[in-house]
């Protein structure tokens, strides 16, 4: 019993084995996310749970507060998808972002990214808190894009997985690297099915 607990004990302190967990649940997370499939906010639980370790013990510091955010973000979007009454439902349908959201957005995510650098730059000893923060602030702008079923939360998605992928190659964390350099590939699919699918629920309006 001690062997099989000291095991255990040697995986899950293991980040590199805990990052190869957190590949496969990124994956179902994509698929689900791809089909606008309420489940994906569990899953979107479950895989920052994951990370915050990986994240910690790589020293990306904006990453692993995004943990945080990410699993409350993921309560309030299956509690929001799941309990929403029909009006709401209706604006839930996959839509285009409203043109006068973009200036407020700017604003928004480069007050994101200001605040994220200067919080790494005078409290953690992080040596990318230009990068760390920059994918991080994107990232907060397509959760809540995503929330809202809007076709360019892949856009967000596309910049901020880019980003984070080079980033996470730098950090010696490949399996996470690999894992976003396919979230580009898959978020321009998902881009072109949302579209896709916005212009068939158009027509059959």
């Amino acid at each position: 019993m001690t062997e099989i607990l000291n095991t255990l004990h040697s995986f899950f302190t293991d980040y590199q084995k805990l990052e190869i967990i957190g590949t496969v649940v990124g994956l179902i997370y994509i698929y689900q996310e791809y089909k606008a499939s309420i489940w994906l906010w569990l899953t979107g639980i479950v895989m920052p749970i994951i990370y915050l370790v990986v994240y910690y013990e790589a020293q990306l510091y904006a990453d692993f507060g995004m943990q945080v955010y990410y699993i409350i973000a993921g309560l309030y979007g299956f509690l929001y998808w799941k309990f929403s009454n029909k009006e709401k439902q209706k604006k839930l349908a996959i839509t285009h972002l409203p043109r006068r959201y973009l200036i407020p957005l700017i604003v928004i995510f480069i007050a994101l990214w200001f605040v994220l650098y200067k919080v790494l730059v005078h409290f953690t000893n992080s040596n990318v808190p230009l990068y760390d923060s920059f994918g991080n602030a994107v990232s907060i702008l397509g959760l809540w894009a995503l929330s809202k079923k809007y076709i360019e939360q892949w856009l967000f998605w596309i910049i901020a997985d880019i980003e984070l992928a080079v980033l996470y190659a730098y950090k010696d964390i490949p399996f996470t690297a690999g894992l976003y350099a396919l979230y580009v590939i898959l978020a321009i699919i998902g881009y072109r099915k949302w579209k896709a699918e916005y212009h068939k629920n158009k027509k059959e309006k």
